[in-house]
């Protein structure tokens, strides 16, 4: 006797379900694996010196040791729904689908804090669909394994902020010749 058709449609959408499902995990999380910057530093913490890194950007070792002034205005600027939305801000993407689409060029970004992260850490290109689809993934995949906290750290630590500078240390001895946690005890 015949299956009755939909009995087999269910079966080839669960089977699809939990294969997409397996595949998401399965992936692993690539490494960020970009070269960083020879960083000398006194018994004290203060920096003695730093040489630039094998692919010409100053990007200085992960610190863990960031002010909560530094993080409350980063959050407020960048990602004020960081930690409640799942990843991506639905409502930022649409915002700024129809900017663009008004402006008829690029002139407001929808990326969460975490979208960045997936795209500095897994992705390259030029800006495209596609490229943004990866994002996506890279980005519900880190929510997923990483959290919001490890999350942040790595945002910290490869966020370009200017002049071939990528991490807030590399910035803040660059532009104030502090590091981080010097900025925060200055009044």
């Amino acid at each position: 006797m015949k299956k009755p058709i939909k009995h087999r449609k269910a079966k080839i959408v669960l089977i699809t379900i939990v294969g997409l499902f397996i595949a998401f995990f399965c992936i692993p999380v690539p490494r960020f694996d970009k070269p960083y910057s020879t960083v000398l530093t006194a018994k004290n913490g203060e920096l003695l010196g730093a040489k630039i890194a094998d692919d010409g950007q100053w990007r200085f070792p992960a610190t863990n040791d960031y002010s909560p002034k530094y993080i409350a205005c980063l959050l407020e600027y960048e990602d004020r729904w960081f930690f409640f939305h799942p990843g991506f801000n639905p409502v930022s993407f649409v915002k700024s689908f129809v900017d663009n689409m008004k402006a008829g060029e690029v002139v407001r970004g929808g990326s969460t804090i975490s979208m960045q992260v997936a795209k500095n850490v897994f992705t390259f290109g030029s800006r495209t669909w596609v490229r943004k689809a990866a994002e996506v993934y890279w980005t519900f995949l880190i929510e997923t394994i990483w959290g919001k906290q490890r999350i942040m750290e790595v945002y910290l630590n490869v966020a370009e902020t200017g002049k071939g500078l990528y991490g807030v240390e590399a910035a803040s001895i660059h532009y104030y010749g502090l590091t981080a946690k010097e900025i925060d005890k200055r009044q």
